[in-house]
C-alpha cells in the first residue's frame, strides 16, 4: 500500500542520478499506481475522460513519440514526477478499502465499456487482506532484472479448492483466503497470443537499450504474489483486429451511360476469362460481401456454359446471335444480348499441344489452398492430355530453374513425380520465371500446334520486373513467338489478381481462379478444349447504336477491355481470345428514343441531324460488328450482323433459357457492385428469374449460383 509518507518521500528527495535504475524505479512506482487501480472495490470504467493512469501513459507516449527526452538521464527525471502524480490523485479520488470481507477484484483495465456484461462466475468466499507492510517492502525491494524479464514459460492451468479451472476472460473473479491464485483457461487464440514472445517496446514502454517492457505483476500479499498468473489479455472475439486485406484488386468505375446521338460508338474486346466468378463465390461462402471491385460482371456471365448457336463450319471460327428484350430491372429500357459460339474442334482433331507450366514455388504459396492444390490441379490437366502431347515443367521462386525437360505426357508416371516434388521456398523471382518458360517453349514449338505458357501464382511477384507496366511490356514481346500464355490464381490473402488480369489480357490468354479442386475440375478438365485450344485472336466487338431509334446505352461490364474506337481496325491492338467451343456474351442496356427512360437531358441544337428523313437504315437499334484473326494469321476478318425489329422478343419470358439466365448472372453482378441500375432490383427477383431458367444444368454450375444469390441476400450486401 501507498501511504502518504511514501507520497512525501517522493516529493523530498532528491533527484536520482540518471541511469537504469532510475527508470526502473519510475516504471514501479508506475506500476505500482496501476496495480492499486486494479484492486479497487470501485468499478472501473471511464466516467468524462482517461482513467488517470491512461492520462499519465499517454502523456508519457506523447512525450516519447515526439522525441522531446533526448538522454535516458532527462527520461529518468521527467517519469518520476508522473509517476508521484499518478499515485497522489489515485490515491485521493480512490482510496483503497480493505476490510474483513472486501473483495479482490481482478478484471481488463482496457475492457471496452460497450461490451455486453458477461454473467458472474459463482461466488466464493471473501478474501481477507492483511495490511502488511513487509509485503510492500518485498515487492518494492524485488530485483529489477526479475521485473524486466518475461514468463519463461506459460503457466498450466490450475485446479481451485473446488476441483474447478477458474476462468480468465476478463470477468470478475473473487479469490479465497489462503487459496493460490488459479491460472486459468482462456480461448485458444487470446492464450496463444498472451505469451507469444512481446514484440520490442514502443511508446510508454519504450527503454532504451532494453527489449521487454517490466511485467506486470498484481500486488498481493508476498505468500501469494509469485504464484499470481499474468493479468488477463481479453478474449480474441472482443480485441481481434480486422484481418489486413493484402489482394491485389485494380479499382474501375462502372460503365456510364452514353448520348447515342453524341457517342453512338461502342468498342470492346471480348474476355472469357472467369477469375471474378470464383473470388466471388469464395468470399460469400466464407460469410463476407465481395469488394465492388472484385466483381467484374462480364466475368461472372462468361463462367457458365451456354447453348449458343455455333458456326457450321470450322471456316467460320463462331457465330453470332443477337436478341432485344424488356429489362426486368426498368420498364423503361431494353436489354441487346450479344451472344459468341466458337467452333468446337472434335478431340480427334485437336491439335498437338506444347505446354510448359510455370509453377510458383515461392514461400508465400506454402498455405492449403496455393501449392497443395496447384499441385492437385495438374494432376487433373496431365490425365486430360494426350500421349504425343508434351509438358515441361519450370518452377521459380528465388530464381527460376527448370524441374522437367519437354517429356511426351505418354510418360504420365514422371510428369507426375516431379509435380509431387515441389516443395514451396524462397522469393519470388517471376520475371526470370517468364522467360526461362518461354524459353522452353520455343524450344520445343510445334508448328500448326498449340504452344501455351500455364502460369500458376498467387502473383506476389517480388524479385526482378515486379511492376505490372514492366510484366506487360515483357509479355507483349514474348507473345510474339506464337506463344500463348494462360494465368491460374490460388490463394486468397495474398492474391495479385491485377497482375494476372495484365498478363493474361496482354499475352493472347486467359485468367481463372481456382479456390476449390472442384474449380480445377472445371477450368482444367470440363473447359480443357477451350483453355487450351484457341480458335479466334484479338477478337474485338464495335456496336453503332441509331440515335433515331435508341436515345441512351451502357454497356455492362467489360470496363477493363474497353478499346478506343480506332484500335477497332487496328490489327496491331491486342484483344481477347476465343477457344473451341467458347462462348462470350455481352449485354446493353439501351433506352428507346420516346420512352421515357432517358438520363440525359437532349441538345438543343441536335435534333435536325436524326429527323430529316434522311438517316440510312433508320429502322436499325444498331450495327454490329465483329473482328476475329485466325491463331496463325496477323491480318483480321470482319463479322457484320444489323440488329432490327426482327431480332427483338416481346416480353422476357419469351427470350430463350439461356439468355434470361445470363441476364439473372448479370444482374447480380450490377447488384453485388451496387449499381444504381439495380438497386431497387431485390435478389428475390434475381432469384426468380434465375430458378425459372435453371434449365439443363449436368454439372451443378447454375444450381451453385442460386445459393450464392442466397447467401449475399442473408448477408444483407447492397440490398
Amino acid at each position: 500500500m501507498v501511504d502518504d509518507n511514501e507520497l512525501n518521500r517522493l516529493r523530498d528527495a532528491a533527484v536520482p542520478a540518471p541511469g537504469e535504475s532510475a527508470k526502473a524505479r519510475a516504471f514501479e512506482a508506475a506500476l505500482r499506481a496501476y496495480d492499486q487501480e486494479n484492486i479497487s472495490a470501485v468499478t472501473q470504467g471511464s466516467v468524462g475522460g482517461l482513467r488517470l493512469t491512461e492520462r499519465a501513459q499517454k502523456l508519457w507516449s506523447e512525450i516519447m513519440q515526439k522525441k522531446l527526452i533526448a538522454t535516458p538521464a532527462l527520461a529518468g527525471l521527467v517519469a518520476l514526477p508522473i509517476a508521484g502524480y499518478a499515485t497522489f490523485h489515485l490515491l485521493r479520488e480512490q482510496p483503497p478499502k480493505f476490510g474483513g470481507d472486501q473483495k479482490v477484484t481482478e478484471t481488463l483495465a482496457d475492457k471496452p465499456a460497450t461490451l455486453k456484461p458477461i454473467a458472474a462466475e459463482p461466488k466464493q468466499a471473501p478474501t481477507e487482506l492483511a495490511k502488511d507492510k513487509k509485503a510492500d517492502a518485498d515487492v518494492e525491494s524485488r530485483d529489477v532484472s526479475d521485473a524486466l524479464a518475461p514468463p519463461a514459460s506459460p503457466p498450466q492451468p490450475k485446479t481451485t479448492a473446488a476441483g474447478g479451472v477458474a476462468q480468465q476472460d476478463g470477468r470478475t473473479r473473487d479469490v479465497t483466503p489462503n487459496q493460490a491464485p488459479a491460472t486459468v483457461n482462456e480461448p485458444e487464440s487470446a492464450t496463444l497470443r498472451a505469451y507469444k514472445p512481446a514484440p520490442a517496446p514502443t511508446g510508454e514502454f519504450a527503454l532504451d537499450g532494453t527489449t521487454n517492457a517490466p511485467s506486470r505483476v498484481a500486488r498481493m500479499p508476498a505468500d501469494e504474489s509469485k504464484l499470481m498468473a499474468p493479468l488477463p489479455t481479453a478474449p480474441a472475439d472482443q480485441i481481434a483486429p480486422q484481418e489486413e486485406n493484402r489482394n491485389r484488386i485494380e479499382g474501375v468505375k462502372t460503365n456510364p451511360v452514353h448520348a447515342a446521338l453524341q457517342d453512338p460508338v461502342s468498342t470492346f474486346s471480348i474476355d472469357v476469362d472467369t477469375a471474378s466468378y470464383s473470388f466471388v463465390r469464395r468470399s460469400l461462402k466464407e460469410g463476407s460481401v465481395p469488394q465492388a471491385d472484385t466483381v467484374r460482371v462480364e466475368e461472372m456471365i462468361n463462367y457458365f456454359p451456354y447453348d449458343w448457336k455455333g458456326p457450321d463450319s470450322a471456316s467460320t471460327p463462331f457465330n453470332s446471335t443477337v436478341s432485344v428484350m424488356p429489362t426486368p430491372w426498368n420498364e423503361h429500357t431494353k436489354l441487346m444480348h450479344v451472344a459468341i459460339k466458337g467452333f468446337d474442334i472434335k478431340p480427334t482433331e485437336q491439335p498437338k499441344a506444347n505446354l510448359v507450366f510455370l509453377i510458383d514455388v515461392s514461400g508465400s504459396m506454402d498455405e492449403p489452398d496455393k501449392l497443395p492444390l496447384l499441385k492437385s490441379a495438374f494432376r487433373l490437366l496431365v490425365s486430360k492430355l494426350k500421349a504425343d502431347d508434351t509438358i515441361s515443367i519450370v518452377t521459380y521462386a528465388g530464381e527460376a530453374g527448370t524441374v522437367l525437360m519437354p517429356t511426351k505426357a505418354a510418360e504420365k508416371d514422371k510428369i507426375l513425380n516431379a509435380i509431387d516434388n515441389l516443395q514451396p521456398g524462397g522469393s519470388t523471382a517471376g520475371e526470370a520465371g517468364i522467360k526461362e518458360a518461354y524459353k522452353l517453349a520455343q524450344q520445343s514449338f510445334i508448328k500448326d500446334g498449340v504452344n501455351r505458357v500455364m502460369l500458376a501464382t498467387d502473383g506476389d511477384f517480388n524479385v526482378g520486373q515486379s511492376d505490372d507496366d514492366d510484366l506487360k511490356r515483357l509479355i507483349e514481346q514474348e507473345r510474339k513467338s506464337g506463344v500463348f500464355l494462360s494465368v491460374f490464381g490460388f490463394g486468397h490473402d495474398n492474391l495479385n489478381d491485377q497482375m494476372m488480369q495484365t498478363i493474361a489480357q496482354n499475352g493472347n490468354g486467359t485468367a481463372a481462379y481456382i479456390d476449390t479442386l472442384a474449380e480445377a475440375e472445371k477450368v482444367l478438365v470440363e473447359d480443357a478444349s477451350s483453355t487450351l485450344f484457341p480458335i479466334a485472336k484479338d477478337v474485338k466487338i464495335q456496336v453503332e447504336f441509331n440515335p433515331n431509334k435508341v436515345s441512351e446505352y451502357r454497356l455492362i461490364g467489360y470496363e477493363t477491355r474497353a478499346l478506343n474506337r480506332e484500335d477497332f481496325n487496328n490489327d496491331r491492338v491486342d484483344a481477347g481470345d476465343i477457344g473451341s467451343g467458347h462462348s462470350v456474351t455481352a449485354i446493353y442496356e439501351i433506352t428507346p428514343k420516346g420512352s421515357g427512360g432517358e438520363q440525359i437531358d437532349p441538345l438543343r441544337y441536335g435534333q435536325a441531324t436524326v429527323n430529316n428523313g434522311g438517316v440510312a437504315n433508320a429502322d436499325e437499334y444498331a450495327f454490329v460488328k465483329i473482328r476475329y484473326k485466325l491463331p496463325t494469321e496477323d491480318v483480321s476478318k470482319l463479322i457484320t450482323t444489323p440488329v432490327t425489329s426482327a431480332n427483338e422478343v416481346a416480353s422476357f419470358d419469351q427470350a430463350s433459357t439461356d439468355q434470361r439466365f445470363s441476364v439473372a448472372v448479370a444482374a447480380f453482378g450490377q447488384k453485388l457492385r451496387d449499381e444504381d441500375a439495380t438497386a431497387k432490383f431485390g435478389y428475390d427477383k434475381i432469384m426468380e428469374i434465375a430458378t425459372a431458367a435453371r434449365g439443363a444444368d449436368p454439372f451443378g454450375y447454375r444450381s451453385e449460383f442460386l445459393s450464392l444469390v442466397r447467401l449475399a441476400s442473408a448477408l444483407g450486401g447492397n440490398r
